[in-house]
């Protein structure tokens, strides 16, 4: 029997949990996400604690997650949330504002695949939440890898003798590395994607995406976002004066 196109099963939506104690804002991003045919919202949470519950009875794709809430915060929520080897595949987006913007670092130590400001516009919103989706880190635009690069700087937020443990534990673990995978990573934290990244480097795609899975498990990394925080931890990679 022949089949047609509109025959063959598609693709599963991606899978969205809001987290906001903004009822107004959890609204307005339903109603975006939810227009969209290739993503829905399976639940909606108004604080941390709430949202790691539904995290375990829905098994989301990705989690918009507010840092700042009453009661258990964002970066609490996601530290439970990447702590649990049962929610390995979760991957948090971290909404931000450029007042908390000290936050982003810790966010991403917390297990963030990385943030997106409140006032993004709403494609950049769905483009986040089909990158964080597809196992990407939301670490490229320039602003936001600056951002980074000075708070690792300071250290994150850290207190000092946590992060020269930190420094220490993660250059330990570097000298695991081949000088291709070391390379590479260098790449990931300047924000470049696999494709940027062979272009660079003359090699294929799969060779990069090869290299970034074997740079991760030495590494521990969750994810992408992860690499890049170890990347600067490290000292591989040094902020650039601006």
């Amino acid at each position: 029997m022949d089949h047609t196109a509109t025959d063959l099963p598609s693709a599963a939506p991606v899978r969205v949990l809001l987290v906001d104690d903004q009822a107004l804002l959890r609204s307005a991003f339903k109603v975006l996400v939810d227009s969209e045919p290739d993503m829905e919202v399976v639940g909606e949470a108004s604080d941390g604690a709430q949202a790691v519950e539904l995290v375990r009875r829905t098994r989301p794709d990705v989690v918009l997650m507010d840092i700042r809430m009453p009661g258990t915060d964002g970066l609490a929520a996601t530290r439970m949330i990447s702590a649990d080897p049962e929610l390995a595949d979760v991957r948090v987006v971290m909404l931000t504002t450029f007042e908390v913007d000290e936050y982003v670092v810790s966010a991403l130590r917390a297990g963030a695949s990385g943030f997106l400001g409140k006032g993004a516009e709403p494609d950049e919103l769905l483009n986040a939440i089909r990158v964080a989706a597809a196992g990407e880190a939301l670490l490229s635009p320039a602003a936001t890898k600056g951002l980074i690069a000075t708070f690792l700087a300071q250290g994150g937020g850290a207190d000092p003798a946590t992060a020269a443990a930190s420094a220490g534990s993660h250059a330990q673990r570097l000298a695991a590395l081949t000088v291709r995978e070391r390379e590479v990573l260098v790449h990931v934290a300047a924000g470049l994607s696999n494709d940027g990244i062979a272009g660079r480097l003359e090699v294929s795609p799969l060779t990069v995406k090869t290299h970034v899975n074997r740079a991760m498990a030495k590494l521990g990394a969750r994810d992408r976002a992860q690499l890049v925080v170890i990347a600067y931890e490290s000292g591989l990679v040094r902020p650039r004066a601006e």
